[in-house]
């Protein structure tokens, strides 16, 4: 509720960039993006967000870095995990455009591989600890994607489904952190360093618009939360526990 006034703060500064992190924060700073050039950082999906016309090519005054979601990676590794897993919830903030981008990756990717995925919605933290409540009794694991209302309440979240014995796949190393099971995902120091690189491309006088959209999608990390694992008594199978970029969280 207070990025409008954020952004228009930034405006009367004569600011000379605005770097918006996450989606609804560049959503906002977009409206800025004919006066201010504007770098997005860990946006999941620029086009579906309508913030640039093609990663390529974003045209107008807008480029970034963008955190996509490896939905069908992660989904693997719960295969990995539990090659007998038959149900996936999905949580998630249906107001949340790369939240929606996300549900239809998992809902293709599910059905390619014969899970029944189960959504859960809620637009505050009230109404997703009730559907993440609803969502344990039916499925064999959770998931959410790198939901920002999802991601202000996780410990909550994460405790249902630990309670409940159910493993929470996650979006982003932080919501494993958090207290999620485990990710596929990105490096974010790496994407905060590309951010900076854009910045300075800016700054000294390349326009916004002809840098392409950075996506980091090769060399992922898989992120593994130690407490969860040993709360839930699950033993990591070996390709997983001999992995190079295995990261337990919590060691």
């Amino acid at each position: 509720s207070n990025l409008t006034s954020i952004m228009s703060q930034f405006s009367d500064e004569g600011s000379d960039v605005i770097v918006a992190i996450a989606t609804p924060t560049a959503q906002a700073a977009a409206n800025y993006a004919d006066t201010i050039p504007v770098v997005f950082s860990a946006v999941s999906d620029p086009v579906g967000a309508g913030l640039v016309s093609s990663l390529e090519k974003p045209g107008g005054n807008i480029t970034g870095t963008s955190d996509e979601v490896q939905v069908d990676q992660i989904i693997d590794l719960a295969l990995q995990i539990n090659p007998d897993l038959k149900t996936m919830g999905f949580l998630y903030n249906a107001g949340e455009a790369n939240s929606v981008s996300n549900l239809e990756k998992a809902k293709a990717y599910c059905k390619e591989k014969n899970i029944e995925l189960i959504e859960g919605t809620g637009k505050d933290m009230t109404e997703l600890q009730s559907s993440a409540s609803v969502l344990v009794e039916k499925v064999d694991a959770m998931f959410s994607p790198n939901d920002n209302t999802v991601a202000s309440g996780f410990v909550a979240l994460s405790k249902i489904a630990m309670d409940a014995g159910i493993p929470y796949y996650t979006g982003a190393d932080s919501m494993v952190q958090d207290g999620g099971f485990a990710t596929v995902g990105i490096n974010y120091d790496e994407l905060g360093h590309e951010t900076a690189n854009m910045v300075d491309e800016i700054l000294k006088g390349k326009k916004a618009g002809d840098i392409p959209v950075k996506v980091f999608k090769d060399d992922l990390n898989i992120y593994v939360n130690k407490a969860y694992l040993e709360k839930l008594n699950i033993t990591l199978p070996e390709s997983i526990q001999n992995d190079d970029n295995l990261v337990m969280v919590g060691e």
